[in-house]
């Protein structure tokens, strides 16, 4: 069982950044590949980045790429993304999800029935 607790939303002006972390229970996040998904009203939930359980693979959405950073720190069982030149479009609820993946240098960009949800954050960008 994993617990995810996400941080770091609020309310910024277009072209501000904020840092987004999710922190996970348990004693083995270092064998969970760690995503990032938003929720916009009116909207399907989306893609946002993902990191293996190392940390030594990443893969963002288009949107995204080029100005959001995902990494994790599995000492403090904590994943972050990092969100710069934030852009209206960019306001959703963002969750983060841990799948298990053992070892294995895996990624996900869809979610499935067995991964573990956080209950997400707001991130506002106003124009």
């Amino acid at each position: 069982q994993v617990q995810l607790v996400e941080s770091g939303g609020g309310l910024v002006q277009a072209g501000d950044s904020l840092r987004l972390s999710c922190a996970a229970s348990g004693r083995t996040f270092s064998r969970y590949a760690m995503g990032w998904f938003r929720q916009a009203p009116g909207k399907e939930r989306e893609f946002v980045a993902v990191i293996s359980s190392s940390g030594t693979s990443t893969r963002y959405a288009d949107s995204v790429k080029g100005r959001f950073t995902i990494s994790r720190d599995n000492a403090k069982n904590t994943v972050y993304l990092q969100m710069n030149s934030l852009k209206p479009e960019d306001t959703a609820v963002y969750s983060c999800a841990a799948r298990y993946t053992g070892i294995l240098s895996v990624v996900f960009t869809t979610p499935q029935y067995d991964d573990y949800w956080g209950q997400g954050t707001q991130v506002t960008v106003s124009s």
